[in-house]
């Protein structure tokens, strides 16, 4: 009785062996996209617009440029990673209405999607926002941010975090607004000495708008110690050091939501 007791335990083991070893195999052939799935299931995204909507002293209104959130946004979640939005005060945000008379086609996808195009006028307040929660941080232009990015005490702090947990700090055209006055906990400026782009003064002179900004984004980034680098007017140009990410203009939104997901996917 004993002796088939122990070939009965013997038997189990046998079995208990070979089925941790074909599970070994099954995980190892799992193909590279599949366990890239897996990876991307922890990443996630939160795409930041200006809640400002007055062009200066003039009257029009002004606010975020639609391509520069569609546009990132696509690339983002093409690569099976969630996106939220959020701004300074929450809620709505203006849109540059100059930014949906051009023809776009992400653009007239994104606001087709009734679904998808309400998120904008339903933005997370960035104050209560979690930087836990997110793997990196992009800040759309528009030259509403021009008024509010470079003073919002949230904007300052989220992106700390976000970049000191290991994640993505990133920006386009006036969107880099929001880096001015980001200081890491060492009371280092975040872009001092860092390679980026943003909006250019020959870009703003372009659209004449260099006397109704409150101040010249070129000229506050290098006067922050940052590393400008610029191309002629219109040209895609996205420059990355390490983890900051940014776009010079709306032309370079795309690029600059292609160069956030190689980014993070290496990272991980």
């Amino acid at each position: 009785m004993q002796l088939q007791v122990k070939g009965i335990r013997r038997k189990i083991l046998k079995m208990k062996k070979i089925l941790f070893l074909v599970s070994l195999v099954s995980f190892a052939g799992q193909p590279v996209s599949a366990l890239e799935t897996k990876a991307k299931k922890t990443l996630r995204v939160l795409i930041v617009l200006t809640s400002h909507g007055a062009l200066g002293n003039t009257g029009k209104k002004t606010g975020y440029y639609l391509s520069e959130v569609t546009h990132p946004y696509y690339k983002i979640t093409a690569a099976g990673i969630d996106v939220d939005f959020a701004s300074p005060q929450g809620g709505s945000a203006p849109m540059d209405e100059r930014s949906i008379k051009e023809a776009d086609p992400e653009n007239s996808k994104f606001l087709a999607d009734l679904k998808l195009s309400s998120r904008l006028k339903n933005t997370l307040k960035l104050s209560v926002v979690k930087a836990g929660d997110y793997s990196a941080i992009v800040f759309a232009g528009g030259h509403g941010a021009m008024w509010d990015f470079s003073t919002d005490a949230a904007v300052a702090r989220i992106s700390r975090e976000i970049y000191e947990n290991g994640g993505v700090v990133s920006a386009v055209c006036h969107g880099p607004a929001s880096l001015l006055n980001i200081k890491l906990t060492d009371g280092a400026f975040l872009i001092q000495g860092k390679k980026l782009t943003g909006f250019s003064n020959g870009e703003e002179k372009a659209v004449q708008l260099q006397d109704v900004v409150p101040f010249s984004l070129e000229n506050e980034l290098k006067k922050k110690g940052a590393i400008y680098y610029s191309v002629p007017n219109w040209g895609v140009n996205v420059v990355t050091d390490g983890r900051l990410i940014t776009g010079q203009n709306p032309q370079s939104a795309s690029l600059l939501g292609e160069t956030i997901v190689k980014v993070l996917l290496h990272s991980k």
